[in-house]
């Protein structure tokens, strides 16, 4: 195996799997040590080098500031304050999440926006103190207020999520209020929408046909801890894939990487795969071609850019 190259978790001289990114004591190759000198010499150089996004996949993981990564992703050496900028030129999109926890200034935003190439794309989750608001239909002037700073991330920003939690308790009349809350375009760009509902009470053709309506996406979340449903309702797919493995340096098995990379590129023909689970009927949308975005969240975090980097490596994935 070749020396570390910034995408394995495995002994960073000489690539032994099993040592979790650290380097493993049995490894006393002098001209691995040599190659992993040049190798992080390389890596901190690709930050002026942007990945090329040309494809209607984007692909990538949740966030980029976790500690495990420093040993497993980020050249060793690398600064905190430069963790965004290489790893939007190993990947095509980052899933903000500390957007759901609090706002950043609009100054931030404008940070993140220019610390990333051209192509590259940030959609970012709503604040919970909004979807987590006893009336929906009160927000107005809260959304308004996060719309407007996060706008600065430019055409980097892609795509809002609104995550709404097992114990929020949607009524479909105020949540049908809530979505004519939400402006289609900011700035004059487009500004798409997705929801995650985790509550599976509300899972059904009602809550799709009001995804339609409104022109949002619903999230198709592999996971056996929440609802996972993966109908169409938008021109959009937006999926989180969260059963990472710690024991594979991938995350995943070859044949599961395999698939999501079949299902993705399915994705984007504007097809429904029969595969996954639906809430309503597979043929209620016509078949185009959509923009996809898939994202590796959670489970074996640690494992997560390596996932990523391992699906855009497959035939016909983003490269």
């Amino acid at each position: 195996m070749a020396c570390w190259n910034g995408r394995s978790a495995d002994c960073r001289q000489c690539g032994r799997p099993g040592a979790h990114g650290d380097v493993d004591p049995a490894c006393t190759t002098p001209r691995c040590d040599r190659d992993h000198a040049r190798s992080v010499f390389r890596r901190m150089s690709d930050l002026s080098a942007p990945r090329a996004a040309t494809s209607p996949i984007h692909v990538g993981v949740g966030g980029w500031t976790y500690a495990p990564w420093r040993s497993n992703f980020y050249p060793a050496g690398l600064v905190q304050r430069r963790e965004l900028e290489y790893a939007s030129r190993q990947l095509t999109a980052i899933e903000i999440n500390g957007t759901y926890y609090g706002t950043q200034s609009p100054a931030t935003y404008a940070k993140w926006r220019d610390e990333t190439p051209e192509g590259f794309v940030l959609p970012a989750k709503a604040p919970k103190r909004i979807v987590a608001a006893r009336r929906l239909a009160g927000t107005g002037h809260q959304v308004e207020d996060f719309v407007g700073g996060i706008a600065e991330l430019g055409d980097r920003l892609a795509v809002l999520s609104w995550q709404f939690d097992r114990t929020r308790r949607l009524d479909l009349a105020e949540l049908d209020d809530f979505l004519g809350l939400l402006p289609h375009a900011v700035r004059g760009r487009r500004l798409r929408h997705a929801l995650e509902i985790r509550d599976p009470d509300v899972v059904g053709e009602d809550l799709l046909a009001l995804a339609r309506r409104h022109g949002v996406a619903t999230v198709f979340t592999d996971s056996d801890e929440h609802p996972s449903f993966a109908d169409l309702t938008a021109d959009f797919v937006y999926a989180r894939l969260m059963r990472s493995q710690a024991e594979r340096a991938t995350g995943y098995a070859p044949q599961a990487l395999d698939r999501w990379a079949t299902l993705a590129r399915a994705w984007a023909r504007g097809e429904d795969p029969d595969a996954l689970p639906h809430a309503g009927r597979s043929d209620a949308v016509p078949a185009k071609e959509r923009e996809v975005f898939v994202f590796f969240i959670s489970a074996a975090k640690e494992r997560n850019p390596a996932a990523a980097m391992a699906l855009m490596e497959r035939p016909g994935s983003p490269a």
